[in-house]
């Protein structure tokens, strides 16, 4: 099962490789202006290359707690109905039904395997469509970022005393998932899109607050028809269906006695 305590190791890699993930999304905010120093073209592959590298690096740190077989099966079944669930709508208009069941498994069993079952699910996803390209390993580690979240929601105390307020809580934290997830995916594909001549396009050199304008334009000209329906979607599910799958995910936790993993252990 997961260790309740994460060695040091492990931590280090996983905030190191999260923290290499976010420059690889947020590079067009503040490349430089000389070629000579990173040209946009080799920036666009080296965003790529230090994406795969920092997912692969987690994983290997996540490996080191997955011994006992329950909980690689209970992993490996949620991740297949969670890949199989994205395929429900095929994405179509935003409307993809797999975050409510990350975010709900990653609430019940933690952090660490929220990170696993988010980008896990995406990988299977792109496995069964054949949707495998360069966007891939950003949209895992999204996912996992989500997973993430959703893992130390559930070990706030607060929580604990106001078991009432968790449904509300969770659609919110869906809600604002959905908006995560469309504007890391439209930051990492921004620079792949559009030229440098366009008015959205991002500027080698100039400043983050003139880019980042840029980006904000273009996530809301661009997205928002695929943001809303996710939120609205994630969000209902988590409402009508929530409290059934919570119950039922609460005991496959105790059969496995699988331990929540707390913020500080992450």
């Amino acid at each position: 099962m997961f260790n309740t305590r994460i060695p040091l190791s492990s931590l280090l890699i996983i905030s190191i490789s999260s923290c290499v993930g976010l420059v690889a999304f947020t590079w067009p905010l503040y490349i430089p202006a000389s070629d000579n120093v990173l040209s946009a073209s080799s920036a666009k592959v080296l965003s790529l290359v230090l994406a795969s590298a920092a997912i692969a690096a987690v994983f290997i740190a996540i490996n080191q707690q997955l011994f006992d077989s329950k909980v690689v099966a209970l992993l490996g079944i949620l991740v297949a109905l969670d890949g199989a669930l994205r395929l429900v709508g095929a994405g179509a208009a935003g409307i993809e039904p797999m975050w409510f069941l990350l975010i709900l498994a990653s609430y019940i069993f933690g952090a660490t395997f929220g990170f696993a079952m988010g980008a896990l699910s995406i990988a299977t996803s792109a496995l069964l469509t054949g949707a495998i390209g360069p966007w891939l390993p950003f949209q895992m580690f999204a996912a996992a970022w989500i997973g993430i979240g959703a893992g130390l929601i559930g070990n706030a105390r607060i929580l604990q005393k106001y078991r009432r307020l968790e449904l509300s809580l969770l659609m919110f934290f869906g809600v604002i998932a959905a908006e995560f997830f469309g504007i890391m995916m439209d930051l990492q594909l921004w620079p792949w899109l559009l030229s440098r001549d366009t008015q959205l396009s991002y500027v080698a050199g100039a400043s983050v607050v003139d880019n980042l304008h840029r980006f904000i334009v273009f996530h809301l000209a661009t997205s928002m028809s695929w943001n809303l329906p996710r939120a609205v979607v994630t969000a209902l599910l988590i409402l009508f269906a929530g409290r059934a799958i919570l119950g039922s995910l609460r005991r496959a936790q105790r059969k496995i006695t699988l331990p929540a993993m707390a913020p500080a252990e992450l």
